[in-house]
């Protein structure tokens, strides 16, 4: 199986790429990347033992030429590449739309044109929004409250389209919040801002009451749930599946108080007034397991990981604060 993994530079790419060059059934990969949000450093450990493997190609997906050429002799895509942070999208709505739909589309045009196998999207359970329901399941009807989210709903319409009108398999993974290190970690998801924050000795800030739900994965556990679909689509057959763990919903203040009593008993956590309270959402993973995945990580597990990781990092030896 030949594997095009779009935006596989970024955050939970960096974790996949790994295990797909670990698979026997993987013969080889190409990564489509535009580095607008990343690094190839992201690659340089892989580049080493696997580069006859691991090819690498710059480009957009909102150009259509760019996906074709990445495209052209895979069996399987697994779709990253996205425009991040629900947030800042209210301030990039129309790059958002661009990136997220229309780089998808893309995306979907070009597999059908060159008879691709199965894709596999990455949606996320931001779409939800601001759920009354603690049992969210994938018949949920969705409620985007941000333009990342917005696109992500339409992007999936468009990829179940796509599947009917060209005839290859197709799956959209609504992911949890991501947290764990990778050579593309990113600081702004909550689980690694607290780490980080309780590592620089820093108060965690919850915006709001902090009584807003999340599911949170593993980024390796997420990884893993992409590599699983692209390479045994039978036994992902949904148009898509909610991915994280049952017992892995927390509220936000949950989350800071795990991390003080992991890490730092002394650790001040502080709320300030949020006038706008993002999504909640308590969701809930029972078709997942119809799959045969399972996330393998628990919060805790992983709060305390990331803190070893991060303890010697240059990334937070060069953020500590200075006495002056």
């Amino acid at each position: 199986m030949r594997v095009l993994v779009t935006g596989g530079c970024g955050y939970i790419g960096s974790a996949l790429l790994p295990q797909l060059l670990a698979a026997d059934a993987v013969e080889a990969v190409t990564v489509l990347d535009n580095l607008s949000a990343s690094t190839p450093q992201n690659l340089k450990g892989l580049c080493l033992g696997e580069s006859d493997r691991l090819d690498f190609q710059r480009g957009d997906v909102r150009e259509y030429g760019d996906v074709e050429n990445a495209m052209r002799e895979a069996d399987t895509v697994i779709h990253l590449a996205a425009i991040t942070g629900a947030d800042s999208t209210h301030d990039r709505r129309e790059e958002t739309f661009a990136v997220n739909y229309e780089g998808t589309e893309n995306v979907v045009r070009a597999a059908g044109k060159l008879d691709v196998d199965n894709v596999v999207f990455a949606s996320s359970c931001n779409l939800y929004g601001r759920a009354s329901s603690t049992d969210i399941d994938e018949t949920t009807e969705p409620d985007p409250l941000n333009p990342y989210a917005e696109a992500k709903y339409d992007a999936e319409s468009r990829v179940r389209e796509a599947a009917a009108e060209y005839g290859f398999d197709a799956t959209a993974l609504r992911m949890s919040t991501n947290y764990g290190d990778t050579p593309g970690v990113r600081f702004n998801l909550v689980v690694n801002h607290f780490v980080f924050r309780a590592l620089t000795d820093r108060p965690l800030t919850v915006y709001g009451d902090g009584t807003n739900w999340r599911p949170f994965i593993h980024v390796e556990d997420a990884a893993r749930a992409y590599k699983h679909a692209a390479l045994n689509p039978d036994a992902w057959p949904q148009g898509v599946y909610n991915v994280g763990a049952n017992d892995q919903n927390y509220r936000v203040k949950e989350i800071a108080e795990i991390v003080q009593d992991e890490l730092n008993h002394g650790l001040e956590i502080t709320y300030l007034r949020d006038e706008h309270p993002g999504p909640s959402y308590h969701v809930n993973f029972d078709r997942l397991a119809e799959t045969g995945f399972d996330p393998s990580y628990s919060l805790r597990t992983g709060v305390r990981e990331l803190a070893d990781q991060f303890a010697n990092d240059h990334r937070i030896a060069a953020s500590q604060p200075t006495s002056t």
